[in-house]
Order: C-alpha cells, then sequence, then structure tokens
C-alpha cells in the first residue's frame, strides 16, 4: 500500500477521495491506466486500400493527448495505396507475416524505389511526411504490425504516386496538393 506524501511545495495540488496529493493539472481520467481489450479496438479510423487499421489507444479510446497505437493488418499478396501520416512520427513493430515497406529513395543522383523486407520481431520508422506504401508478397498469410504516432489522431494521406510531390507540408494536416505541379504554399 501506497503512503501519501506530504504536499509538495511551490505546485498547486489536489486532495483525492484516498487522501493522496497529485498535481492539480491532472485530471482523475488520466491518472489512471486504461486497458483496451482486441474487442476494443475501432475501425472507424483513416484508411489506406489495400490494408486495414485498428485503432487501440487514442482520445477516442482512452483520452490519449499525444499519441496514437493500433494495429495494421495486411492481406496476403497484397499492395497498399501510396500515402503519408502527415506530420506524425511513425513506429512499426511487426507481428507477424514479413511485409515490405517502399519509399522513394531521393538522396541519391537519381531517385530510386527502395524496399525494406522485414519480419517478425522487426522495427520500422517512417518520418514526418514520407510517402510509403505496404506490401504483402506472401501469398498465403496475412502480415500484422503495430503502429505508433506521435499525433493522437491518426492522419492519413492517400497519394496517388509514391511521389513527394503529392506532398504539402505546409497544409495543416499535409494533405496532398491538388495540382503537383504547383511548388508547395
Amino acid at each position: 500500500m501506497t503512503t501519501s506524501r506530504p504536499r509538495p511545495a511551490g505546485r498547486d495540488v489536489i486532495r483525492t477521495p484516498s487522501g493522496v496529493f497529485v498535481p492539480g493539472d491532472i485530471d482523475a481520467f488520466h491518472r489512471a491506466l486504461h486497458h483496451v481489450l482486441p474487442a476494443g479496438l475501432l475501425g472507424d479510423t483513416g484508411q489506406t486500400t489495400g490494408m486495414r487499421r485498428l485503432e487501440a489507444i487514442s482520445g477516442k479510446t482512452v483520452g490519449a493527448r499525444n499519441l496514437w497505437m493500433g494495429q495494421t493488418h495486411v492481406p496476403a499478396a497484397t499492395t497498399s495505396a501510396n500515402h503519408h501520416h502527415g506530420e506524425s512520427e511513425t513506429a512499426i513493430y511487426v507481428v507477424s507475416g514479413h511485409p515490405a515497406f517502399v519509399f522513394l529513395d531521393v538522396e541519391g543522383e537519381e531517385p530510386v524505389e527502395r524496399r525494406i523486407q522485414t519480419r517478425p520481431g522487426d522495427y520500422l520508422f517512417v518520418p514526418p511526411f514520407v510517402p510509403h506504401r505496404e506490401e504483402n508478397p506472401d501469398p498465403e498469410t496475412e502480415a500484422i504490425v503495430v503502429i505508433a504516432r506521435t499525433t493522437q489522431e491518426a492522419i492519413v494521406v492517400n497519394l496517388q504516386e509514391l511521389a513527394w510531390s503529392e506532398v504539402d507540408p505546409a497544409a495543416s494536416d499535409g494533405s496532398r496538393r491538388d495540382n503537383p505541379a504547383d511548388p508547395p504554399s
């Protein structure tokens, strides 16, 4: 059992019904852990053709303020549409299958499409605004990954091509430009 300590000096605190002093700027909802069961995952989130995202931790599900976490399922022998996640950094953990992540490497003399082949246990980092797609080349096994993002909601901007010409970081959500020939605003 945890005992209550004296009030911290110089900070607004409140006393909970159990007698524990906590920072006054943290509401009751954010002073407890929240458990999300598989049946509680939501499919009502940003989607991309060729995959299915399920929302686990978010503002909608647990009141998260700065984090989005969920699962992505890519059926066997499927390639997703090209997309990016706006200003959000994305971390990916491969649970099952052998998905490939494809992006356009623009750091050489010519743009080159690169594939990162993964397996269960691998992690992948997707920086903000990077156009990419997921592929599951396995003809029989679904690929499942866990994703975490630095934005509280899932930002998904679907693109016509795997190209930076459609990315507009100046837009509040990073959405694609209507005319890719136009320079970013």
